[in-house]
């Protein structure tokens, strides 16, 4: 078997999904997305892969590769379709009310006229996120309606794409973290607690990872979700009310797990391989 691992640069994470390949004893290739050039009409340089592994930062051009890749008929971890569905917040969100999933109350606007009339409705404390991103930047807690002008006329004068269309969600107080699980294929293989004072809990803004056992209910939320986008390998964020109802907030398609192996105890790289050669064999 050949497997091509699509990226745009190489990770602590990547480097763990090397040294898992290498343990298996498959045959590799880097195909770096700041060099890649493909030529529409001819598939051939990529048919020699049995699967692809992408691993961009970049989600636009993980779209782009990943829409051509499987037109063409190869198989890839994720799919496009995930990537497309994961990589926005409004078509996760979609995505999750449509098969029953638990969400957050979140509303789309596109005029800052609109965008506040809904912040009203829905009520404050409110959260502002740009529809595309990640690592929890360009997110605004709006705890009142003076800092929601403010905000949404600097989205309005800024003038970018990201910034014209309004996604807000209702703020959930929760208890000091949130709860990040993996899922690969059709199992939950681990989950962490994310701790932090401040109420955005990324590890990559200074959140701490603490084991979480997957509970019955945590691992039946957890597979809903990575149902309801598609499935493959995706990290589900879940948060909890102050009642204990757990809630669906995002679903990642090229997470981040450096900080979950020896929190969790888990393989996290050796069973994203293990998966990607099912993939590779027709068997994902």
């Amino acid at each position: 078997m050949r497997i091509g691992v699509l990226l745009s640069r190489v990770r602590v994470e990547e480097k763990l999904l090397f040294e898992a390949l290498e343990k298996r004893h498959v045959d590799f290739d880097l195909i770096d997305d700041r060099k890649i050039v493909f030529e529409l009409q001819n598939s051939a340089p990529m048919r020699v892969y049995d699967v692809i592994l992408e691993r961009c930062i970049n989600h636009s051009r993980a779209l782009y590769a990943l829409e051509l890749l499987n037109a063409w008929g190869i198989r890839t971890v994720n799919t496009y379709e995930v990537a497309n569905i994961c990589g926005n917040k409004f078509s996760t969100t979609r995505a999750l009310i449509q098969h029953q999933v638990p969400t957050p109350r979140t509303f789309l606007a596109f005029t800052p006229e609109s965008a506040l009339e809904a912040i009203e409705t829905l009520g404050y404390p409110v959260v502002l996120k740009p529809a595309i991103g990640s690592w929890g930047r360009l997110i605004s807690k709006v705890n009142d309606r003076e800092a929601a002008e403010a905000i949404l006329e600097h989205k309005a004068i800024l003038g970018t794409y990201h910034h014209s269309i309004f996604y807000i969600q209702e703020f959930i107080d929760k208890p000091s973290r949130d709860i990040r699980t993996f899922v690969v294929g059709d199992e939950t293989i681990c989950g962490i607690y994310r701790y932090s004072e401040h109420w955005i809990t990324n590890t990559a803004r200074g959140g701490r990872a603490v084991n979480c056992p997957i509970t019955p209910e945590i691992d039946r939320l957890s597979r809903a979700a990575a149902k309801a986008v598609g499935g493959g390998v995706v990290a589900i964020d879940i948060l909890e009310r102050p009642t204990g109802e757990l809630l669906v907030n995002e679903v990642n398609y090229t997470m981040e797990f450096r900080n979950s192996i020896d929190t969790t105890g888990v393989d996290i790289p050796g069973r994203v391989v293990d998966y990607v050669l099912r993939v590779g064999r027709g068997e994902g």
